[in-house]
């Protein structure tokens, strides 16, 4: 009887050993695959806001952010929710460190978008010092050294590595098209296309840069607007989104029996998933509709 077992027991085995081994290795390539993404992706934003860190310290800080996150809820959830279960809270917790992995990340695209809009701003005052400088008699070159050379961040920043690259043997035009490219905004695209038309057809350069720092004047008028008018929407989606997780915490607290109970029924466990679920989409609907490009 027992050799009659030990045959199948024995495949049985090693298949379980084999699937294991395909999901290791399946698992290990999925995380190569999102590592290189992640640095290739952090870099790229850390070159955007001017950062000078290896983009696998962002990974790492990423990391650390999860894993401390983990750590201090695993305490505060023992220490504080009576009848504490470790069979959900362990879900709790790595939901958690889910939350706070991609935080750092966050902030890098945040302090792109400033940038990148304090860069439009900015660029109505140096399209003003680009036509001043070309009345004066200056070439365009010399008049986007003048632009470099005022002390506005980021703006100077920017046409202080569009001078440099010419310096460096750059044509104008690839210049401007590498700093279009780095810097993603419509408007410069809108003042390259301007400025290499002006240069192919032999049109005057200064009444169109006036008229381009005329046009962006305006947008940003109405973008600074709409931004105002829509403050109220962004509001709601943060209210609504947290709304449920403070309730959720209100009644841990005040009936933690209750709540005890909810969380250890399979009804109880799926309500939060969904109910987590359409938050988080009627959080990113709100914010897409009061994401008003202008």
């Amino acid at each position: 009887m027992t050799d009659s077992s030990f045959w199948p027991a024995l495949f049985a085995f090693l298949s379980v050993c084999s699937a294991t081994l395909v999901l290791i290795e399946f698992a290990m390539y999925v995380a190569a695959r999102y590592r290189e993404r992640f640095l290739q992706e952090a870099g790229t934003e850390l070159d955007d806001v001017l950062i000078q860190m290896p983009a696998g310290r962002v990974l790492d800080i990423s990391l650390g952010l999860a894993t401390a996150a983990m750590i201090v809820s695993a305490i505060l959830f023992s220490t504080q929710v009576q009848e504490f279960s470790w069979e959900w809270g362990i879900f709790a917790v790595l939901g958690i460190g889910c939350v706070f992995f991609p935080i750092p990340r966050m902030v890098l695209r945040f302090l792109r978008r400033r940038r990148l809009r304090k860069f439009n701003i900015q660029l109505e005052e140096a399209l003003g010092v680009v036509s001043s400088s070309l009345k004066a008699g200056f070439s365009i070159n010399q008049a986007l050294d003048e632009v470099a050379g005022q002390n506005l961040h980021p703006v100077s920043v920017e046409f202080r590595l569009l001078t440099q690259e010419i310096r460096l043997g750059v044509p104008l035009e690839q210049a401007l098209e590498n700093m279009n490219r780095r810097l993603g905004s419509d408007d410069f695209e809108l003042v390259a296309t301007a400025i290499l038309t002006a240069r192919q057809t032999g049109g005057e350069l200064t009444g169109t840069l006036e008229r381009v720092a005329s046009l962006i004047r305006e947008r940003v008028k109405i973008a600074n607007k709409v931004h105002a008018l829509t403050a109220v929407g962004r509001l709601q989606a943060i209210v609504i989104a947290a709304m449920p997780f403070l309730l959720m915490y209100m009644m841990t607290r005040l009936h933690p029996s209750l709540m005890h109970e909810f969380f250890r029924s399979l009804p109880g466990v799926v309500s939060v998933i969904l109910v987590v679920v359409l938050d988080v989409l009627g959080f990113l609907w709100i914010r897409k509709i009061t994401a008003i490009e202008v």
